[in-house]
């Protein structure tokens, strides 16, 4: 290991998120991969992901904390919730700055539990800070736990905040989402069997997914009061991407491309369109695209972001930047995966 790089932890390899984090950990100028786990272990990471043969190998450990602490100053857990704050819990008392990508951290307690389960570890909740920079930059640089965005919370927040301001007093938010299947992970489902999803689209929990009560929280948290939106999710035939429609009522018609504009200007990893976005565009990158377009008070808002990057592993690398003192852009993919 170079003596002049950051040991970095990987916790939940094996899966898509966590292929990600390695594909950008390896060119990262100053993290340097020095420990990689599952819950499991006993592999190695080719046979984890064959596309990485002749690109890197090494031992995949049985996730052990003491482990962890040992090999690395920051760990990215990409495990699922209830499991991170497992680790979280004896982790930060050693002195490893963490990462979640797990939901976890990333709403006040009664929600939480409400919508996921009992939170064991209470104490590092109160700490964490959500990791979205475009709202909360200079807090992420002091703190030892970021809450990784969910993917769609993601696209939605950064669609909707430059227009909370203007939004009409009362009223809703409609959200009108879309993933590709990756977004569900490797585990196959009904859901995302190939003989139901491709040529294919539909809705799943509808007005009920989890990930709107997190929309909902931090939107309320920006605008210092609360804010709704009603929340769909639809599941594409596609791999990678994911869309936002967000329907506003404003208070009087506005230039929605000029308050973008504004709002965004210091942003350069927001990307404001003149037309409506698609998602080969953002595929492969950090970027979140951006169009808008009024119809009288009607607003209407598109945004796009690749889930498995932006909407997870390069933003958990961003966010690791900042924690680390280092440059925010460093190591984030920028180009798309076209044509």
């Amino acid at each position: 290991m170079s003596a002049t790089k950051i040991p970095v932890a990987i916790v939940g390899a094996s899966g898509y998120t966590g292929v990600e984090l390695v594909k950008m950990l390896l060119n990262h100028p100053h993290f340097e991969i020095a420990y990689v786990a599952t819950s499991e272990g006993g592999v190695t990471l080719t046979q984890l992901h064959p596309a990485l043969e002749g690109v890197v190998e090494c031992d995949v450990q049985k996730a052990d904390v003491n482990a962890i602490a040992k090999a690395a100053k920051l760990v990215f857990l990409a495990v699922p919730h209830k499991t991170a704050m497992a680790f979280v819990k004896e982790l930060l008392p050693l002195g490893v700055k963490v990462v979640d990508l797990s939901a976890d951290y990333r709403l006040e307690r009664g929600a939480y539990e409400a919508n996921y389960c009992e939170h064991i570890d209470p104490e590092h909740l109160a700490d964490a800070v959500y990791g979205m920079p475009e709202l909360y930059r200079e807090e992420i640089k002091t703190t030892s736990l970021v809450a990784n965005p969910g993917c769609y919370p993601t696209v939605s927040i950064l669609a909707a905040l430059p227009f909370l301001p203007y939004m009409q007093e009362n009223s809703e938010l409609i959200i009108d989402a879309k993933s590709g299947v990756s977004g569900a992970g490797k585990k196959c489902v009904e859901n995302t069997h190939y003989v139901t999803i491709n040529e294919n689209l539909f809705a799943y929990n509808p007005l009920g997914h989890r990930h709107g009560v997190e929309i909902d929280e931090k939107l309320s948290i920006a605008a210092q009061k609360p804010v709704k939106a009603h929340f769909v999710p639809h599941l594409l035939p596609a791999t990678r991407g994911m869309m936002a429609s967000v329907y506003m009522q404003l208070k009087e018609a506005v230039d929605p491309i000029e308050i973008l504009r504004e709002y965004y200007k210091d942003e350069p990893m927001v990307r404001i369109r003149t037309e409506p976005v698609d998602l080969k565009s953002v595929a492969g990158t950090h970027f979140c695209d951006i169009y808008a377009k009024c119809s009288g008070n009607l607003l209407f808002i598109t945004a796009s972001i690749d889930n498995l990057l932006r909407g997870a592993s390069s933003a958990a690398v961003a966010n690791a930047n900042l924690m680390m003192g280092i440059d925010e852009q460093t190591a984030l993919p920028l180009i798309a995966y076209v044509p």
